[in-house]
């Protein structure tokens, strides 16, 4: 929640407790993806979700931002891809579209948001290795 706040504040409020977003984390995202965690010094800084080739989630703690620890999650998960990735990301998150650009990743499509629960303007990013520079 602490990610989602600080660099997506455009978001409309998070509706969920804290307990349902831990509920869901255990019910569903850890059954449903392959999941990367992030660890230093004994705390979680960060994680990746891929539910087949689809990058479901990418967050990290806001403090180790910038410090590669993004780039060392998408490479699991890219090493876990060979066929390639998507994701789709808020139009206006543009911290994010230019971290995936930067790692090769070309939009596919935009949407005005009527498949998003927020409703906001997005996007859809892939990564072929074949694209990689």
């Amino acid at each position: 929640m602490t990610s989602r706040s600080a660099t997506m504040p455009y978001l409309p409020p998070q509706k969920r407790s804290h307990e349902q977003v831990t509920r869901w984390i255990q019910n569903v995202l850890l059954k449903l993806c392959r999941t990367w965690v992030a660890v230093r010094d004994a705390e979680i800084i960060g994680y990746a979700a891929l539910d087949g080739d689809m990058l479901e989630h990418l967050y990290l703690r806001p403090d180790v931002r910038r410090q590669g620890v993004g780039t060392l999650l998408l490479d699991e998960v890219r090493r876990h891809s060979p066929d390639g990735v998507s994701l789709h990301v808020f139009q206006q998150n543009t911290d994010a579209r230019a971290f995936y650009e930067s790692h090769g990743f070309t939009v596919l499509d935009t949407n005005d948001g009527d498949r998003n629960m927020e409703n906001l303007p997005d996007m859809t990013l892939r990564w072929t290795p074949n694209s990689a520079q």
